[in-house]
């Protein structure tokens, strides 16, 4: 089975950091424009991070210069480091990928979401 699987969330204070990760595993060829979405209590989840698989990478306005996408094609991983969070940066945090299976269907895959909380 393909899927996305989510770690490094938790509690930090703000000014602080943090780094997750959204590891693929199973059998698929590639891994396409994986992305980090985000979304807080009583709002709509926010597309905010992408990346390309030339390493291209695109964010929105609210986390530009903070937050840092990276991939590294070789472990299937992708990696968000957060920098100076803000306490509005809490929210539950969301891999998302399209996956080239190997019966060449490309496939929406989400990964299962962790917490982020900022607070002093």
């Amino acid at each position: 089975q393909v899927q996305l699987v989510e770690s490094g969330g938790g509690l930090v204070q703000p000014g602080g950091s943090l780094r997750l990760s959204c590891a693929a595993s199973g059998s698929f060829f590639s891994i396409i424009s994986p992305a980090w979405y985000r979304q807080a209590p009583g709002k709509a989840r926010e597309l905010f991070a992408q990346i390309t698989r030339g390493s291209t990478t695109n964010y929105a306005d609210s986390v530009k210069g903070r937050f840092t996408i990276s991939r590294d094609n070789a472990n299937n991983t992708v990696y968000l480091q957060m920098n100076s969070l803000k306490p509005e940066d809490t929210a539950v945090y969301y891999c998302n990928a399209q996956i080239q299976h190997i019966n060449l269907n490309v496939y929406d895959h989400w990964g299962q979401g962790t917490q982020v909380t900022v607070s002093s």
